[in-house]
């Protein structure tokens, strides 16, 4: 790393020099200039010092960041000095440099703390270069050093409002701009375009998404306007080590969740926990090929949940439900026709229940009656009455199956 003890060359400007003629430069203007030459010098230190302690930073965000900071550094203690000196002194040029600066950083992704803690380096070298050079010269008063202590951190300070502000804005554009570009891709996969090859390749690379990566669909629908409902799910994701994205498409808030999948039940008793709304997940075997589909089944799996319940279903363990949710002109016909006289009957649901219990125990009235607490021959009479009235055979597995159907479209 380049010493900062180096005195200052022949080249350094004497002291008024560069002033108007008859004008008389401080002790502290001239002390600035002679460490003007020095500006290289003293920039590559700050940079090396930089790099020495957060150089694995840099070089996560980009491989090119390190030059980037040493051609940054040598810009800004150039035009400090300047401006320190009275050399060239250009406010406005300086300030749009920090300004730009924040931004450029925005953009690359830094953090903020990292941009700081350059900038405060940079104070404090630009003070230790000031001291050495007071003490070999010998001719700057100590209350004028003490002056331009005042004047390195007030300018400071200036700086870092400027290009906080500055970072904060173009962060703000960068994550909307990545949002938006986030929300087609997923919009385009539920609208059926991750079966074009060339989308697919774009979302993967958008999303993170390995080609080797398991993708699911889940689906939230919000019981309380203002609930965090996506939090709590993320959270269990995130500490599973699972992608998730996340949209809103016609009040319905959707993810696709990637990485190795440990299976939608596992899935389901993860995120079970967490549910403030009606959740659902909907696995994608042809992974961004089938996004759309599994999306659609999600949904119609959330759905089938009762409204203002809090929980987590599988579209697998649903499927009947699904099913039925999927065209609502089905229903009604299947409960009138399986049903039939039954629903007339003075007592439909004490009758209903004896049939949910019946098809629950393969027929068993033994075991209807225990679940019931009643006694077996109660439940013969009862479902004799229930063949009568529905024309139904029990013993007939498709009149079990439509009878079981008609129960369950009925909730």
């Amino acid at each position: 790393m380049t010493q900062l003890s180096r005195r200052p060359t022949a080249s350094a400007q004497a002291p008024g020099q560069g002033s108007a003629p008859g004008t008389a430069v401080d002790p502290l203007a001239q002390a600035w200039r002679l460490v003007l030459p020095r500006a290289d010098e003293i920039a590559d230190v700050i940079s090396s010092r930089l790099l020495a302690k957060d150089l694995d930073a840099y070089r996560t965000l980009s491989p090119h960041l390190p030059e980037d900071i040493r051609h940054s550094c040598r810009e800004h203690i150039r035009r400090g000095l300047q401006n320190l000196s009275g050399v060239g002194a250009d406010t406005a040029t300086a300030v749009e440099l920090w300004r730009e600066t924040g931004r450029r950083r925005a953009r690359q992704g830094m953090p903020l703390e990292l941009v700081l803690n350059a900038y405060m380096m940079g104070a404090r070298v630009l003070w230790e270069a000031l001291i050495e050079t007071a003490t070999t010269h010998g001719d700057v008063p100590d209350a004028d050093l003490l002056g331009a202590a005042r004047g390195v951190w007030a300018n400071l300070d200036v700086q870092n409002a400027v290009l906080i502000e500055a970072y904060h804005r173009e962060r703000a554009r960068v994550q909307r701009r990545d949002q938006q570009r986030l929300q087609t891709v997923l919009d385009g996969l539920v609208d059926g375009r991750g079966g074009d090859p060339t989308f697919a390749d774009q979302a993967r690379t958008e999303l993170g998404v390995g080609v080797g990566d398991g993708v699911c669909c889940v689906v939230v629908l919000v019981n309380a306007a203002g609930s965090d409902v996506l939090g709590p799910v993320e959270d269990r994701l995130d500490r599973q080590h699972l992608v998730s994205h996340w949209h809103v498409r016609s009040g319905v808030s959707y993810g696709l969740v990637s990485g190795s999948l440990p299976g939608e039940a596992a899935l389901v008793a993860m995120l079970a926990p967490a549910a403030v709304g009606r959740v659902a997940v909907a696995e994608s075997p042809s992974g961004m090929a089938g996004f759309g589909t599994a999306f659609q089944l999600a949904l119609r799996a959330a759905e089938t949940l009762p409204y203002g319940d809090a929980g987590a279903v599988g579209v697998t363990d649903r499927l009947p439900e699904v099913l039925l949710a999927g065209d609502p002109n089905v229903t009604p016909l299947l409960v009138a026709e399986a049903f039939g006289e039954l629903l007339d009957h003075p007592q439909a649901e004490t009758l209903l229940s004896t049939l949910r219990a019946l098809l629950a125990h393969d027929r068993s009235p033994t075991h209807a009656a225990a679940e019931l607490y009643c006694h077996r021959n109660t439940v013969i009479y009862r479902m004799k009455q229930i063949e009568r009235l529905t024309g139904r055979d029990l013993a007939d597995p498709r009149d079990r199956m439509l009878l079981w159907l008609a129960l369950t479209a009925r909730g």
